[in-house]
């Protein structure tokens, strides 16, 4: 089975065809098997990979597949070849895997939805266009994928369109990832120029052995990032993913574990070669992601939307992955990349469970008490919330620490204090959130205790399995402090990615993981002083310092300083040369040439008389201007 790897990207496509052609043609029945079956088949496919690859020879654990030549241009070459190493296969895994659980869980979710079959459609496209991302052997390829799921995040973020929000926030998406992505194609150029070839082997190669100049890289590497920081949503580019909660919650649920902002992180892992190769390009994108972490995680202490805090969570938690690829702990940073996946997809699917039983409403201050009346809902949501805080000894713990520590011990002591910070923030905001959802006293509205219900059971099931995996995931990447083979993820990756090969003295490792603990279980005894037993503190605090409460509510702001520098501008610039270029000279030609035949309209017009007589005439006179013509010439 694994000698038809190539059809993992494949069969979604495939699927994604018929259900958009198909169109209302096909039941809801058929629809929901086929677009589940399919993205189901490719993660069957991707265990029989992972398998394959776990039999070969680390060194040369890796299945190629040429499907098509494609662009060849002299010595260049850019075919269409499918590629799966140990990394690719991790994230094949992850893609497919979590998006199966998420098209379950959609069956439920969506069931009264008005236009099911597109829905499925475009979600086994997203999935088709990741898959290509990860598989691509060259970054020419990669390309494609990269803007397949830019696309797609716009078509789902806006799948509801004939909403206002929705239509906005959809292309908010794409045009903030415009910018991003025109750093990342001069960067794709910088790179094919120089080594001659799009592979990522060849470009890893030459970043390596000293073939590009250090300035090249390091320039490569930057403009590389940018648009990793559009797709990966990291300071500046990270103002569109908040507003993608517009779109249906399995949409963000997609979003946020297994697809689009993944690929950032993945692409850097990719090239780990260039970004190993330049020092400065690496301390850019570790504090980058350290930065943003703090600063989404301290918007997120202040958000009443229940969708909402979870999008700044995402934003701090790809933070961390590029704090740990950042500082050369590449494997660490895709370990909790699929940690991630399982809690954040957990999140998500249990708020949209919280949403759908209380038919809509996503306001956690309308909330209250529902740890006994969603009995199936509660416990999955609360191991998610322990493993995204970093409890002992749930798979956050696990990623988040081996990120801390690779940083502290590489030396890069602002970013491990940044990245310790945000671990105390995440334990709050999120314990925040399940105190205000779950405990405490009922304040929930007339409407929504009518109709208040527990979620089908294809909704349920799902985030069973992603409690499980959340739990239980972070023993596959045990720290080193327990034994120098414990680490199966590290070890597995070992082959494909660089790794930081720095000294963890176990003393240090033990008191490292001891300090993050700490923070995190301070972070949440904190959130259970303010929301479970002091119910006046956070009021108070508001209160006292009003300031810095407008500021996180206003979420720095950041959108209203961009609509008054730049978007404003340019809306402005554009209405000034519309008016005087568009109207004035463009318009003024096109309205001249046209009073022009007008008026020859008008004169030849007089002509046409309908009078016989006057054809006659014309035709006389036009007889004696042609002989007389002919007469002068021949004199």
């Amino acid at each position: 089975m694994a000698g038809i790897f190539w059809l993992i990207p494949l069969v979604p496509a495939a699927s994604s065809v018929v259900l958009v052609l198909s169109g209302s043609r096909i039941s809801r029945k058929a629809v929901s098997l086929q677009a589940c079956l399919a993205v189901l088949v490719s993660f069957i496919l991707s265990l029989a990979v992972l398998a394959q690859i776990l039999r070969m020879p680390p060194g040369s654990a890796r299945l190629t597949k040429t499907l098509l030549g494609w662009i060849t241009s002299g010595a260049f070459s850019a075919p269409v070849t499918f590629s799966v190493d140990p990394l690719a296969a991790v994230m094949c895994l992850v893609v497919t895997g979590v998006g199966f659980l998420i098209h379950v869980y959609s069956v439920g979710y969506m069931a009264e939805d008005r236009s099911y079959a597109r829905y499925f459609g475009l979600l086994n496209l997203f999935t088709f266009f990741m898959l290509v991302l990860v598989m691509a052997s060259n970054i020419v390829l990669m390309f494609v994928g990269w803007e397949g799921v830019g696309l797609c995040s716009y078509l789902l973020i806006g799948f509801w369109f004939e909403r206002s929000a929705a239509a906005k926030a959809g292309m908010k998406a794409f045009i903030v990832n415009r910018i991003g992505d025109a750093g990342f194609i001069l960067g794709i150029l910088f790179l094919v120029s120089s080594v001659g070839s799009p592979e990522f082997a060849k470009i890893n190669a030459a970043a390596a052995g000293g073939v590009l100049g250090p300035g090249l890289v390091t320039l490569a590497a930057i403009l590389l990032f940018i648009g990793a920081a559009g797709k990966s949503a990291q300071i500046p580019l990270y103002v569109w993913l908040p507003d993608a909660m517009e779109g249906p919650t399995p949409v963000s649920a997609l979003i946020h574990a297994a697809t689009m902002v993944t690929a950032g992180v993945y692409m850097v892992a990719r090239l780990n070669g260039l970004y190993s190769a330049s020092p400065a390009a690496g301390s850019i994108v570790a504090s980058i992601g350290a930065v943003t972490a703090v600063f989404a995680a301290s918007i997120a202490l202040v958000q009443t939307d229940i969708k909402k805090v979870l999008a700044y969570s995402t934003i701090s938690q790809l933070g961390y992955m590029f704090i740990g690829c950042g500082v050369g702990a590449y494997g660490a940073g895709i370990f909790h990349l699929t940690t991630h996946a399982f809690f954040k997809s957990l999140l998500f699917l249990g708020a949209g469970s919280v949403i759908h039983a209380l038919s809509g409403e996503q306001d956690i201050r309308k909330m209250g008490g529902l740890r006994k009346l969603l009995p199936r809902t509660f416990p999955a949501f609360l191991v998610a919330a322990l493993a995204i805080s970093g409890i002992p000894f749930l798979s956050g713990f696990f990623s988040k620490d081996a990120i801390l520590t690779s940083a502290f011990m590489g030396g890069h002591y602002a970013v491990w204090g940044l990245g310790l910070l945000g671990a105390g923030l995440t334990a709050f905001y999120m314990f925040r959130l399940v105190f205000l959802v779950f405990f405490g006293e009922s304040r929930l509205g007339d409407g929504a205790k009518r109709h208040l219900h527990e979620s089908p059971r294809s909704m349920t099931t799902p985030l069973f399995i992603l409690a499980v995996l959340s739990a239980l995931a972070g023993f596959i990447g045990l720290p080193a402090v327990v034994g120098e083979k414990a680490d199966l993820f590290g070890r597995f990756l070992e082959p494909v990615v660089r790794a930081a090969n720095l000294p963890f003295p176990e003393a240090i490792e033990w008191n490292l993981i001891l300090v993050s603990t700490a923070a995190a279980v301070g972070g949440l005894f904190i959130a259970y002083l303010f929301y479970i037993r002091y119910l006046l503190i956070p009021g108070q605090l508001a209160a006292r310092a009003p300031w810095i409460y407008r500021v996180l509510v206003g979420k720095y702001y950041i959108d209203e300083i961009y609509d008054a520098v730049i978007v404003r501008p340019a809306v402005r610039g554009s209405e000034l040369v519309y008016a005087q270029f568009d109207l004035k000279i463009i318009d003024g030609a096109l309205d001249g040439s046209a009073s022009a035949a007008n008026l020859a309209g008008l004169g030849l017009s007089r002509l046409q008389t309908g009078l016989i007589k006057d054809y006659a005439l014309a035709f006389l006179l036009g007889l004696v201007l042609f002989l007389g013509a002919i007469l002068v010439l021949k004199m």
